[in-house]
């Protein structure tokens, strides 16, 4: 089956709106389960006596180690089995490890855990990737994975949500457990309704005609195309600022305004649903718009956008008046997210139908172990370094030279742009 050529084809039908609701659900507890732990920062600092560096290694570089290393090779499997069989695995494991974080009772314990959710989130997200591509035709996709990509915001923003009230009403431990538990009633749900479709079947090459190729192969057809690299570092760059802010912005809350640990996780969530969805969707309905008459505007536009965040940065972090903040801050977490459908996209049209997951799994790899692993610990580390002349605003002043990874990350962008029609497959 080859792409309708029909331009009037909607994007959504009753199958198509049930996957994506399912997908994008999972994708929802895989965030909640990744970003609760920077609202819980607070409660878990005291209880277990913990400083920035180690809330940051926690954080993001346990999360990251096993969740970017374990990437790869399960994308692989993901290439030749069942990769809603996989997603169920993950979505059951990393649920069961964020329960486990409940129990931890110092950071050694807790730094295992959060390892251990990180095995399983590295079968979330590059099948769904693949996915969602054997579910929509070329022309669709970038809107297709955008809203797939609203699992960020909305799975960030309840944990952020959840998180906050469970702490502040109970313990910080029966957060855990209570999406820990969530997330493992979920995942029988989603194997049972969700069907495997067949491969690259929107595709002029079919995927299911060839057997996936090996990682050597993989790596032979990236090698000729340097968008994909310059894309992932950039993207990379984004994700060490957008990461190191989910960690630390509720903290930054409680300690320049003084908010209790529930009005942070109210403020910093609602900044977090409502810009990050109009981000999201705003990124995929312009690729979408715009990159089908000229390829190089999916990676020009998010370009753009991360230069623009900076002046919004400023003038929020900046404010001592915390309506001004909120209303201010809405616009650079828009802006910072607007790369997610165009570039997610993109990657599925660089490499042929058979090796798009592992191809996922490499640019996610890129990705989470420079964005995570060390977007969260940088901004920590700084904020100890300034916490001795700064005090409790060390860290309004780590977060503001974070932006600096906005101008690296559009700089990239601005060079693969120039080769992506080259390096277009097919």
């Amino acid at each position: 089956m080859t792409e309708p050529t029909k331009a009037t084809e909607k994007l959504l039908n009753p199958e198509r709106t049930y996957v994506l609701f399912m997908l994008v659900l999972v994708y929802t507890f895989n965030f909640i389960d990744r970003q609760i732990v920077g609202i819980l920062a607070v409660p878990i600092k005291a209880d277990l006596g913990l400083s920035d560096t180690e809330l940051g290694l926690m954080g993001g570089l346990a999360f990251a180690l096993f969740y970017t290393g374990l990437g790869i090779p399960v994308a692989m499997l993901a290439d030749r089995v069942s990769r809603t069989w996989i997603m169920t695995i993950a979505l059951t494991l990393w649920s069961l490890m964020t329960a486990v974080c409940g129990l931890a009772q110092n950071f050694w314990q807790l730094f295992a855990a959060r390892l251990g959710v990180g095995v399983g989130e590295a079968g979330g997200v590059a099948p769904a990737y693949s996915l969602v591509a054997d579910y929509f035709p070329a022309s669709q996709r970038a809107r297709a994975l955008s809203i797939y990509s609203l699992g960020i915001p909305i799975g960030s923003a309840l944990g952020i949500f959840l998180g906050g009230y469970i702490a502040s009403k109970v313990d910080w431990r029966w957060a855990f457990f209570a999406v820990g538990i969530a997330g493992i009633i979920l995942a029988p749900i989603f194997r049972m309704t969700v069907k495997e479709p067949p491969r690259g079947r929107y595709d002029l090459h079919h995927a299911q005609q060839a057997k996936a190729p090996g990682l050597a192969e993989l790596f032979r057809t990236l090698a000729t195309k340097p968008s994909f690299w310059l894309m992932s570092l950039g993207a990379a760059c984004s994700s060490m600022m957008g990461y190191g802010l989910f960690f630390w912005l509720p903290s930054f809350f409680v300690r320049s305004f003084g908010l209790t640990l529930l009005q942070a996780s109210m403020f910093f969530g609602s900044i977090l649903l409502i810009g990050g969805i109009a981000g999201i969707w705003a990124g995929g309905w312009l690729g979408d718009r715009f990159g089908h008459a000229k390829r190089s505007r999916y990676l020009t536009i998010p370009a753009c956008a991360f230069l623009a965040t900076i002046p919004f940065y400023m003038l929020g972090i900046l404010s001592t008046n915390l309506v001004l903040t909120f209303f201010v801050l809405l616009v650079p977490t828009a802006l910072g997210l607007v790369w997610l459908g165009p570039v997610v996209s993109t990657i599925q049209h660089l490499v042929r139908p058979n090796m798009r997951a592992t191809a996922s799994a490499v640019f996610l790899f890129i990705n989470n172990l420079i964005g995570i692993g060390l977007g969260t610990w940088a901004l920590g580390a700084l904020s100890d370094g300034l916490t001795a002349r700064f005090a409790e605003n060390a860290l309004r002043y780590s977060i503001l030279a974070g932006t600096i990874f906005y101008v690296i990350a559009a700089t990239l962008f601005f060079m693969a742009s120039r080769r992506l029609e080259q390096d277009w497959e097919g």
